[in-house]
Parts: C-alpha cells; structure tokens; sequence
C-alpha cells in the first residue's frame, strides 16, 4: 500500500513486530515511520531492528523514518516479597529509602529527588494512578502517607508527582548512553521523555548536536506552562497522553491534545497524537467505537502523525490495528468537510519571514488556480515544507531534497512525500523541468495540469525561500 494519505502513522516496535516479516507486513498496511522505545530491549535488538527496515527501505524505494524514544527519568517504586500487595484505602504506607524489599506496609522509593520535593499535603500516584497515596509528613528519607485510592500493587509500579516539579533532567545517564548508540545506528528522530522546562529541551539539542531532530514529549503539566517555548526550540512535539493523563486532571486531555496542536501548527512545527489510540485491539481483531472516534478528531485536528503504542509493540493484532488506523484516516481525509476545517483554522502568520509568505500563498494560490495537483517544495533543510504543510494544503507536498537524512526525516510531517535530488541547477528552467520531471513520473500530475514550485534561490542555500511558480505542464 502506498503512502497515500496526508496524515502518517508511527508504528512501535517490540515482541509483536520485531521480525522483518512483521515489519514489512506493517508498512504494506501503511506505516510511514518506525519507533523504537528505548526503555525496553537491548541495544543489539535495536540495531538489528533498525538493520531491517533500511533494507525494506531500499527495497519499496520509499523513506521510512525511524525515531529512537529515550526512556527518560522514570521514577518508580522497588520491589515487593509478594508478587503483589493490596492497599486499602485509609491505611497509612511509608514511602522510603532502605534497601529492603517491601510489604503491604511500606516499600523501597529510590529517589532522593522525589523526597526533596515532597511536602505534606501532596497526591503520589502509582500505577498509571490506580492508587493515590495522600502525603501526611514527609523528611529527605521518607514519606508517611494515607491511602486515598487503594488496589494492588506491584514490583516497579510507575510514581508521578502531579504539577511538582522535579530537580531532574530529563536526561538520565541511561538516556545518554542510549542517544549516543542511537545516533550512531543513524536514528531519524530522538524522543525526549518527561520533559519538565524548555531547559531540558536545549539540554537535549547541545547533545544531539545535529544528527538528528527532536521530538519532545509532553507528558508534565510544567511544560504546558512553557509551551510556546517547548515548540520553538524542537523539531516536532508528540502529545502523550498516557502519563499527560497521569499528570493532569483526565477530562483536562482533550483540551490540552487540541491546544498543543494548535500551537505547534502555529509555528510550524509537526505534532504526534500518541498513547491508547487503539487500545482494545492490544487484545481484540477490531476496536470501540470511541477509539475511532478518537483517532479520526485527531485527523480532523490536523495531527501530522498518529501513533500506535502497545497496539504494534506487544498486541496480538499489530497489522490489524495498522490497517484500521490508515482505514480511518482515509475515510476521514475523503470527507469534504476535513477540508473546509483545515482551512478554517488557518491563520496569517505573524512576523511574517519571506518564507512565511510565499508559502502561505502558495495555498491560497493552490485554492485558486483550477487543475493544481501538487505543491512542489525545494528544501535544504526541511524548513520551506514544515511551512508549506503548516498552511494544510488540500495537494500533495512534493519535497525534493538533496540530503537523504532530511528526507527520512520529512516522512512524519502532514502531507509531505519527500525525493532525493542531488543536481546542482545552474538554471531556474533546469528547476522546473526537475519538478514536472518528479511530479509526472511519480503519478502527481500529468500533461494540462498545473503544479505550484516553491523554492529559495540560488537553490541548495538554507533559510533562503524567495520564490514562487506554477508551471502548465505542456
């Protein structure tokens, strides 16, 4: 199947998909770009993983993005002598630092951090916040609380803190080891976990130094707080929900899923809706009708990408819930009302920079002239088409590149089918005759029709789109 829709899919590996047989069944159902999560698995799981789908990348002559996701400072409880304990709500649990395995009246909390920050009166949720645990008196080395919510718990269940802010970065020595062999093996994308300041996020970039993009996750109710300033220093944000449900009041989701796209719209940078999209096909050939609910408001939003999670990485349907996924955002985009909001929600953009305005017009342009049939964008460095997709053109986005990372790395942004090209033009006839070259040969557009160039030149010149054309094509 062919990568025929303006909104992509970003597939988790893990048990369920791991071999090269899976991985190729999965782009055939129409994946656009891989995740490897990073807090499970070994590096040379995840060497061999990335290995396969390079070659399957060769193979189908198509860019397949791959984005390496840091584990991040996850804080967790220690280990229980039973399998499992139950807490019942109005006991008193002790949270704290010994070195011993725990009962159903305290456990190990290995996290100074955590201590520093607590004080009475503060909410611990564990396990995804199944339980509550309601902070009475607290020092540096332990925590004395009720329990407000109760249920079992288990080894290692996850801890969050909501709206505490941390003294943590957000990259942990494991997450630095893990980016170093990641962009070694030529990751895409680096997801950043557990992001609490915009700090964390130039921490991130001075580390990554350029080999790759970023995507920050916005799981903290802190970094909502920095939100504008989050966008403007990454590649790309992935809103996700599972711990941003956590974190936050769950009703306050949705509206913080709908802002955080709005935003990154805004700045033209790509966004991904991520966590529980399909879930109950983890177990299930077919999904609720609420989780196609789900997924299809976040193509209505205008999402760049949706992400499976579990559905692919340990599910017993990952192909299924590919194919359900890409099922839905067809059916979504073939709507003649998906449209109409897309272009309904565009703005001017403020400050405009030369670029701004060129690709604006270029849908306005696109809106006008009859029988356009796609968006020709020439980018050095992806620039010109995160604007040209900003502005959610009806068209194709057309993204002729001569840097092959570049190009993998345009995969996950709406509407965008990036190509290699590597010529050196010392002509703008050369320019054009390139564009219809690539738009006629791959299916675009053929003899009457018009395409839209969008470009900067001298050509191969980053930060520097000057120019728009529409080219009749004789």
């Amino acid at each position: 199947m062919p990568q025929d829709t303006h909104t992509k899919i970003l597939a988790t590996i893990g048990p369920s998909s791991a071999t090269r047989e899976q991985i190729e069944k999965l782009i055939d159902a129409g994946v656009d770009a891989f995740r490897i999560n990073f807090s499970h698995g070994t590096h040379d799981e995840h060497k061999q993983r990335v290995k396969i789908i390079r070659q399957l990348e060769k193979e189908k002559g198509r860019f397949i993005s791959i984005l390496a996701d840091m584990q991040g400072p996850k804080l967790r409880v220690g280990k229980f002598k039973e399998d499992k304990v139950l807490l019942q709500e109005g006991q008193t649990f002790v949270l704290d630092m010994k070195d011993e395995d725990g009962d159903d009246k305290r456990v190990t909390l290995p996290h100074k951090e955590i201590f520093e920050a607590l004080k009475p009166g503060d909410d611990l949720l564990v396990n995804d916040g199944y339980i509550v645990l309601h902070v009475e008196s607290c020092d540096k080395k332990q925590a004395i609380t009720t329990v407000k919510v109760g249920g079992y718990i288990s080894s290692h269940k996850g801890v969050n803190l909501p709206n505490t802010q941390l003294p943590l970065s957000a990259i942990t020595p494991k997450d630095r080891e893990d980016l170093k062999f990641a962009l070694k093996i030529g990751v895409d994308w680096i997801g950043l976990s557990f992001v609490q300041t915009a700090k964390d996020v130039e921490e991130a970039r001075k580390l990554i130094d350029g080999k790759a993009w970023l995507i920050t996750k916005l799981e903290k109710p802190s970094a909502i707080d920095e939100l504008e300033d989050i966008i403007q220093l990454s590649d790309a944000i992935m809103v996700a929900r599972g711990d941003l449900g956590v974190e936050c009041p769950i009703q306050t989701v949705p509206v913080l899923q709908k802002r955080i796209v709005a935003a990154c719209r805004k700045h033209a940078r790509p966004v991904i809706v991520a966590t529980q999209m399909l879930e109950s096909m983890i177990n299930n050939p077919n999904p609720t009708r609420a989780e196609v609910s789900d997924v299809a408001t976040a193509v209505y939003d205008g999402a760049d990408t949706v992400m499976l999670s579990a559905e692919t990485a340990a599910g017993k349907y990952p192909v299924e819930a590919v194919s359900m996924m890409h099922k839905i955002i067809t059916q979504v985009e073939n709507d003649p009302l998906f449209y109409d909001l897309l272009q309904n929600s565009r703005r001017h953009p403020c400050n405009a920079s030369e670029a701004d305005s060129i690709t604006y017009a270029a849908t306005e342009l696109s809106c006008v002239l009859k029988d356009v049939k796609a968006i020709i964008s020439y980018t050095t460095s992806g620039l010109t088409t995160f604007l040209n997709a900003r502005e959610r053109p009806y068209l194709p986005i057309l993204a002729l590149t001569p840097d092959v990372e570049v190009a993998r790395r345009l995969v996950l942004v709406w509407g965008v089918k990036p190509f290699l090209n590597k010529a050196s033009f010392k002509s703008f006839d050369k320019v054009e005759e390139e564009a219809v070259n690539v738009a006629v040969k791959n299916g675009y557009a053929k003899k009457g029709e018009h395409i839209i160039i969008t470009a900067g030149f001298p050509l191969n010149i980053k930060g520097r789109t000057n120019m728009l054309h529409t080219v009749y094509i004789r």
